[in-house]
């Protein structure tokens, strides 16, 4: 389970690209079959993206967004949680301090 104190890294095995004004992420060190996971990411995701370092929690990138777009601390929350579940699930980000294996 996600939680907003919690501590999160970029996985190796995802890369980020910046197409035609669109976040995009390709994973890397994978089958042929698994280029077709593409995923793009809106101005926000490609933000929280950004601020992923595994050295900010998700609640200091959440104080970030807040900040930047102007939003409420609990809509903030809530965006950052969902995306950060989406990105476990593709394993496009892990806890810090963890590795994975490809």
């Amino acid at each position: 389970m996600i939680e907003i104190n919690q501590v999160y890294q970029k996985s190796a095995d995802m890369v980020y690209r910046e197409i035609v004004g669109e976040g995009v992420l390709v994973p890397i060190r994978r089958s042929v079959g698994d280029f077709e996971s593409i995923f793009t990411l809106n101005e926000t995701a490609a933000r929280i993206w950004s601020l992923v370092d595994g050295q900010r929690s998700l609640a200091e990138i959440c104080q970030a967004l807040t900040r930047e777009f102007e939003i409420e601390t609990a809509e903030a929350e809530t965006d950052i949680l969902e995306l950060a579940s989406q990105l476990k699930q593709i394993g496009a980000i892990h806890l810090a301090g963890l590795t994975t294996v490809a």
